[in-house]
C-alpha cells in the first residue's frame, strides 16, 4: 500500500503529465531502446514511428496517476494491455527496465520541476502499478499454458493453406508443427505472429485476429497487404509475398478481450470496415454454429468489390439462420452488376433503417471509420455499453 503522502504527490503531478505526457513517453522509448535495443524484438516498430505507442503509454500513465489509490478503476484497461503483453511474451524482468527509463525520462523532460520527492513518489507508484500488471499477466500465462493444446510464449505453426480472399486480403491456415491440438479461444480474439525477416536486425510482432470460429483443427488469420512504403507494410507484404504452404511461423496463444458475449440474447449487429471484418466474422460464425435465435445484422463496408473479402461467404452464413440479415456498403462500385445496399459511407439514415436502438453493436475497422460509426450510434441513442469496438494498434482514446 502506498502512503498517503505518496498518493498525494503522484496525484498532484497529473496536470503536468497531461501537458507533457507524450513528450515524456517519447523520450522514454528513445532512452530505453538506446539502452536496451534487444527490446525492439518485442515492440511494433511502426507504432513507434507513428507515435501511437507513446500516446497510448502517456494515456495509461495519466490514468494510473489519477487513480493511484484506486487502481481497480483502471483494471479493465490494465487487462486489455496485459493481453497484448502476454501475447508478446513480456515478462516480470522487463518491468524494472521500463521503470528505470521512465523515471529518467520524467527527469529529463521536466528538469528541476521533477524533484527528488516527486521521482521517489513515482518510483513507488510505478512499482505498485507494475505489480498489478505482473499479477494479471501471470494469471494469463497460466491460463494459456494449462488449457488443452495450450502453450507459453511462442510456438511453431505450419502454413497448411493460403487463400487469396480479395485483391488485398489473403488468409493463412495454420496448424501446430508438433501435431498438437488447437486450444479453444473466444470469438474475436487474436494471435501474435513473430517474424524474423531477412536483412531486418530485430524481430517483428503483429497481432492478427482469428477470422474463423473456435472449434476447428487450425487457426486462420486473414491479412491485408499494407502499403509497401516504409514504415508500413513490412510484415504484411512479407507474409503475402514470401510465406507459403509448408512454411513455419512463430505464434503465441490466442489473446484479447474484444470478444462476443454468447450469453446475451439482445439483437446484435456486426459493423465492419475493410479487414476489420476478421474478428466479427469469427463472432458471426460462432452464432451460426450455435444456431442462434438472436436477431443478427451484419454490415460489411469496403472501398469497392475488388477489395471486399468474404462477402459471398457472409451471405451464405446468414442463410443458415432465421433472423440474420447482411448489408453491403461500398464506397464506390466498379461494376454495375455488383449487388450493394448502400453506396458511399455509412451514415445516420442508413443505420437507422437497419439497426434498432436496443441492438448490441460490435465494430472493427480503420479509426476514421469507427469514429464516424460510433458518433452515429450515439446520435441514435444506443447505450454506451451496447457499443463495443476494436481497432488494430495501441489503445488510445480515439473517440475523443
Amino acid at each position: 500500500m502506498l502512503s498517503e503522502k505518496t498518493v498525494k504527490i503522484v496525484k498532484s503531478t497529473v496536470p503536468v503529465l497531461e501537458e507533457y505526457g507524450t513528450t515524456i513517453t517519447s523520450t522514454f522509448y528513445k532512452r530505453m531502446f538506446q539502452n536496451h535495443p534487444e527490446l525492439l524484438n518485442y515492440f511494433n516498430h511502426v507504432n513507434q514511428r507513428r507515435g501511437t505507442q507513446p500516446t497510448a503509454l502517456a494515456n495509461t500513465v495519466i490514468a494510473a496517476g489519477k487513480h493511484i489509490d484506486e487502481l481497480e478503476i483502471i483494471l479493465p484497461a490494465v487487462k486489455q494491455i496485459a493481453h497484448k503483453h502476454r501475447a508478446l511474451s513480456i515478462r516480470p524482468e522487463h518491468y524494472p527496465i521500463v521503470g528505470e527509463n521512465l523515471l529518467a525520462a520524467i527527469k529529463e523532460v521536466l528538469g528541476e520541476a521533477a524533484t527528488d520527492e516527486i521521482l521517489q513518489a513515482w518510483a513507488e507508484a510505478y512499482e505498485e502499478i507494475a505489480n498489478v500488471f505482473i499479477q494479471v499477466e501471470g494469471e494469463m500465462y497460466r491460463e494459456a499454458s494449462l488449457q488443452k493444446g495450450g502453450w507459453t510464449d511462442f510456438k511453431a505453426f505450419t502454413v497448411i493453406d493460403k487463400i487469396k480472399e480479395s485483391e488485398v486480403i489473403t488468409s493463412f491456415y495454420l496448424k501446430p508443427t508438433d501435431g498438437a491440438s488447437i486450444p479453444t479461444y473466444l470469438p474475436g480474439q487474436y494471435i501474435t505472429v513473430r517474424l524474423s525477416i531477412p536483412d531486418e536486425k530485430f524481430k517483428h510482432n503483429r497481432h492478427y485476429s482469428l477470422s474463423c470460429a473456435p472449434g476447428n483443427d487450425y487457426f486462420r488469420i486473414s491479412v491485408k497487404r499494407e502499403n509497401e512504403c516504409e514504415p508500413l507494410g513490412v510484415v504484411s507484404n512479407y507474409l503475402h509475398d514470401h510465406v507459403h504452404v509448408g512454411d513455419q511461423l512463430e505464434i503465441s496463444a490466442p489473446a484479447g478481450d474484444f470478444v462476443l458475449n454468447t450469453e446475451e440474447t439482445e439483437p446484435v449487429a456486426f459493423i465492419s470496415g475493410g479487414v476489420g471484418i476478421t474478428p466479427l466474422l469469427s463472432m458471426f460464425e460462432t452464432l451460426v454454429k450455435d444456431n442462434s435465435e438472436r436477431e443478427i445484422t451484419f454490415i460489411q463496408a469496403a472501398k469497392n468489390e475488388n477489395v471486399q473479402a468474404f462477402g459471398d461467404y457472409v451471405k451464405e452464413l446468414a442463410k443458415k439462420l432465421n433472423k440474420a440479415k447482411v448489408y453491403t456498403v461500398l464506397e464506390q462500385k466498379n461494376l454495375e452488376e455488383t449487388n450493394c445496399d448502400h453506396i458511399g459511407y455509412i451514415d445516420l439514415s442508413f443505420l437507422q433503417k437497419v439497426v434498432s436502438k436496443n441492438t448490441i453493436c460490435y465494430l472493427c475497422g480503420p479509426v476514421p471509420f469507427m469514429k464516424a460509426v460510433v458518433q452515429i450510434l450515439n446520435q441514435m441513442g444506443l447505450p454506451e455499453h451496447h457499443i463495443r469496438y476494436e481497432f488494430f494498434g495501441p489503445k488510445v482514446d480515439f473517440i475523443q
